[in-house]
């Protein structure tokens, strides 16, 4: 359905209703306007959607990249789609000089585990980091996490060719997706929001969150906050 045949976000929103009596009048007329937004915000999605679809070719990856699977096999990155054409990949911050990993990796990750049986059905989705596989596998089932499949990247050259890794061997995180093309990979779409994108008084992220977190705390009246993050225990 193309923008032209749409129904007016504004007549769509004059349907709406308040499950519970006793609302003002303001109180539904804001609503309505609302309404018509959120309409517009899905319509807006589903076209940033369609055109991350579209893009042309990416660039192949001409680099041998290596990795250390659960297994303990070296493996490249084709290996890593298995049987699918598309891999879904996050490099989280849990090297080998960390204790413990990001709390907000950990955050991320644990909405993606939730669904990760669902998305596996369509797509390759590796976890990657820069720590033994055993030791990402450990904190996993610490998380309760069982359908992640967790990988380790053999030296730097990923991270490093990424921008990930930083002089004083901390990390950034990174969500990359790559496309099979016959024997060789290419990118398909990569985050490139980066710290300095980020809007007056926000947080660095990207659009859409993943993370369920977000989300939910979006719909409250308090929103996310500007001081508040995720811990890794409480």
């Amino acid at each position: 359905m193309t923008d032209q045949t749409l129904v007016p976000a504004a007549q769509l929103a004059a349907g709406g209703r308040t499950p519970f009596p006793g609302e003002s009048e303001a109180y539904r007329a804001a609503r309505r306007a609302l309404l018509a937004e959120e309409i517009e915000f899905r319509r807006h999605m589903t076209r940033v959607a369609e055109q991350r679809r579209a893009l042309p070719d990416g660039p192949v990856i001409a680099k041998d990249y290596r990795f250390r699977d659960a297994a303990g096999a070296e493996v490249g990155l084709l290996d890593l789609f298995g049987d699918k054409d598309t891999l879904v990949s996050y490099f989280w911050m849990y090297g080998p000089q960390r204790e413990r990993p990001c709390p907000m990796c950990t955050n991320w990750l644990g909405a993606v585990a939730g669904n990760a049986a669902d998305i596996k059905q369509r797509v390759a989705l590796k976890i990657l980091g820069r720590s033994p596989v055993a030791r990402q596998i450990a904190f996993g089932l610490e998380r309760g996490w069982r359908d992640l499949d967790f990988v380790q990247t053999i030296g730097d050259d990923y991270a490093r060719d990424l921008g990930l890794l930083r002089e004083d061997g901390s990390e950034d995180p990174a969500l990359v997706v790559f496309r099979r093309d016959g024997d060789q990979a290419r990118l398909f779409w990569a985050s490139e929001m980066t710290l300095e994108m980020a809007d007056p008084g926000q947080d660095p992220r990207d659009a859409p969150d993943v993370a369920a977190l977000w989300s939910i705390l979006d719909l409250t009246p308090g929103g996310r906050g500007t001081d508040w993050y995720p811990k890794l225990s409480y």
